[in-house]
């Protein structure tokens, strides 16, 4: 019949002790030293990894690059004044510094949204769409400002002027919202087909 292991070790542990000799661990660790020496690290140990990461980090960097890459669209909405192509005629600068502070709010406003756009391959069409209007609000905007320095100021031509800045800003703000919704109706989709 088999017997119970741990009632024998538990007989045994109490009846017996096992005393080791004086010394002995000192004398284990030296020939344990002898047979097994610590191998030093080499110096160049730290290179490796950082050399690693590095190929990683690149390979990553590259990798994300080509995943993002899109074909390149025309965004040209609002062009910035070129110190060598200065323009000789009025300005809104010129004519008030309230008006350049107002032309200053909407182009910075238009560039801010423009670069915020998330652009897919999903919604391409979209953008370009919305960027062709922008385009001819753009061209728009060139004509009614030589027209501004054909005929001298005048409130109509600074209220198109105006009016044409905003109509830009909202056709922006616009295309953001509509693709929030192709996003969002886009995850709802994902989320009614994993259903």
């Amino acid at each position: 019949m088999g017997q119970d292991l741990r009632e024998m070790f538990k007989k045994d542990s109490g009846t017996s002790k096992f005393q080791m000799r004086e010394g002995h661990e000192k004398r284990f660790l030296e020939r344990l030293e002898t047979e097994l020496p610590k191998q030093a690290k080499p110096s160049f140990y730290i290179l490796k990894i950082a050399a690693t990461v590095l190929v990683f980090l690149s390979v990553g960097i590259v990798g994300y690059n080509e995943w993002t890459k899109e074909d390149a669209i025309k965004t040209t909405v609002v062009e910035k004044n070129d110190p060598s192509k200065e323009k000789k005629g009025i300005s809104f600068g010129d004519l008030s510094p309230d008006l350049k502070k107002v032309e200053d709010y909407y182009v910075t406003n238009i560039n801010l949204e423009l670069s915020l756009l998330e652009v897919s391959e999903e919604n391409k069409i979209l953008v370009d769409s919305f960027m062709d209007r922008l385009a001819e609000l753009n061209t728009e905007y060139e004509r009614l400002n030589s027209e501004l320095n054909e005929i001298g100021p005048n409130d109509q031509t600074i209220t198109a002027l105006i009016k044409n800045l905003q109509l830009r800003l909202q056709l922006l703000q616009k295309l953001k919202r509509k693709l929030n919704e192709l996003k969002s109706s886009k995850n709802e989709q994902v989320k009614k087909n994993t259903i």
